[in-house]
């Protein structure tokens, strides 16, 4: 299908400005209308794209300068807006933030990169004139961005509103896309890593209901829809010309993989290539299921708030049980993050210790204040598993607030760091029999294709164990 709309750049002055909000609103509302939205966001993140996924009814797809190659990010978007009728992009931090002193990374790269009209989200608590020089300086620092219209956010009344459209009007060209004022029920309850995930929020559908009808009801959403219409995206039609045309393979692996309010963090992308590498994925949710499922050939463990579930965790004995003595017997395993912590002795929050897996000799301790956040860079050792030892530097991401304590012997490790924490600030990635488990959370991109890797090791491991004689 051809690309007939340039997706939508929701990007702010600073963050906690309440653009994941309105873009959860924004996306809900589309869908109302019964539009087929694609949601992206700026990565590395896994919280606000399971709100995005939610309101959108499909994926949301993180875009990442720091694991993805500028090519790579054409790609994928073109390939996901062609089934779309529009597709809005989620900015981090502020419009110009990034860690490069020359905005490289910044999120207003990745939407010159996209040809994507910028809508501004401004926290306009305690502003009047001071609004202008604001759009006017965000309009002059980059004269290749376009900043096609703003939501002001935050405000006081509806004298507020009056006098920042006047302001704005005068001094601008800049049009108010929506007026977004003060309400309680646009709030969603945040913990360390951010917003609380979704997928732990019972009520979450009818939140986004709720948020959905709220933004439609203060923004001019026919304008901000016609933004995307009228606008031509030139690099993503020469893009989606140099998409490889991939056939999966058939699937002939049976991966299960851990997917509930405890460990529900999985970029949609990688799931997906492991069923590109040959993989029928298995749900598994480890607070209700009593064992993992017969007759699997591997388990993903990913990352999320098992320190939110632990009495849960810890009470389903079977399924740890379970876990340990699959792992034990040989069961190729990778586990990220919360699912490291998951398989090691125990978990101590709140000075209360609560038994886990036990597969790891070591306990895993949370702490007030981040323990590994942010860009990790590493390189691979020979203990390195999975096939294709890689020979350049990855980077990944990390954010964890534990760190393990009380280790009881030499741990044998498949990364060493070159930037970030990992376990213990030089080394990251256990290796004990066939589990692979780390803090650093991988993405399959061209730097590392971590799921074909994966599944191939796998592959190997259940070829030789049926060439043994019985």
């Amino acid at each position: 299908m051809p690309i007939s709309s340039t997706p939508l750049f929701i990007s702010a002055a600073h963050k906690s400005s309440g653009k994941t909000t309105i873009t959860i609103g924004l996306l809900a509302a589309m869908k109302q209308k019964g539009l087929r939205v694609q949601p992206f966001k700026k990565g590395p993140d896994y919280i606000d794209p399971l709100w995005h996924g939610s309101a959108a009814g499909r994926p949301c797809y993180s875009l990442d300068f720091n694991t993805m190659s500028r090519d790579e990010i054409l790609q994928l978007v073109s390939r996901k807006i062609t089934a779309s009728d529009i597709s809005i992009i989620e900015g981090n931090k502020g419009l110009y933030d990034g860690l490069d002193l020359d905005g490289s990374n910044s999120n207003a790269a990745i939407a010159k990169l996209l040809d994507a009209p910028v809508i501004l989200v401004l926290d306009a608590r305690g502003m009047t004139r001071g609004i202008a020089p604001l759009i006017l300086g965000y309009q002059s620092f980059d004269p290749g961005i376009n900043i096609a219209g703003v939501i002001l956010n935050q405000l006081g009344g509806s004298r507020h509103e009056s006098k920042l459209r006047a302001v704005i009007e005068h001094y601008t060209d800049v049009p108010v896309l929506g007026a977004i004022h003060r309400d309680r029920r646009l709030e969603i309850v945040e913990r360390h890593l951010g917003l609380m995930p979704s997928n732990e929020d019972g009520e979450a559908q009818q939140k986004i209901n709720d948020i959905g009808t709220i933004i439609s009801a203060q923004t001019d959403l026919e304008q901000i829809i016609g933004i995307s219409h009228h606008h031509s995206p030139k690099h993503l039609k020469s893009a989606i010309k140099s998409v490889p045309n991939t056939q999966p393979i058939e699937a002939d692996i049976h991966l299960a993989y851990i997917n509930d309010s405890a460990f529900g963090f999985y970029y949609p992308g990688d799931l997906e290539a492991l069923e590109q590498a040959g993989a029928q994925l298995i749900e598994v949710n480890s607070l209700k299921d009593t064992h993992l499922p017969e007759n699997i050939d591997g388990l993903f463990i990913g990352g999320g708030f098992p320190e939110e579930r632990l009495e849960e965790l810890n009470a389903n004995q079977s399924f740890r049980q379970s876990v340990l003595e699959a792992i034990e017997n040989g069961l190729p395993t990778y586990a990220e993050c919360g699912g490291l912590m998951y398989l090691c002795r125990n978990i101590i929050w709140n000075d209360k210790q609560y038994a886990m897996a036990g597969v790891i000799p070591a306990d895993a301790k949370m702490e007030e204040t981040p323990q590994g956040r942010g860009l990790i860079r590493f390189a691979e050792t020979e203990a390195m598993p999975w096939p294709g030892l890689a020979e350049k530097i990855i980077s990944a991401h990390e954010f964890h607030y534990s760190h393990l304590v009380n280790i009881q012997q030499p741990l044998t490790f498949a990364y060493t760091i070159h930037r970030g924490s990992g376990i213990d600030g030089q080394h990251d990635g256990i290796v004990y029999k066939n589990l692979l488990a780390c803090y650093a959370h991988l993405q399959d991109t061209a730097q590392n294709h971590w799921a074909s890797r994966f599944i191939e090791f796998i592959k190997q491991y259940k070829h030789n164990t049926h060439k043994q004689p019985i």
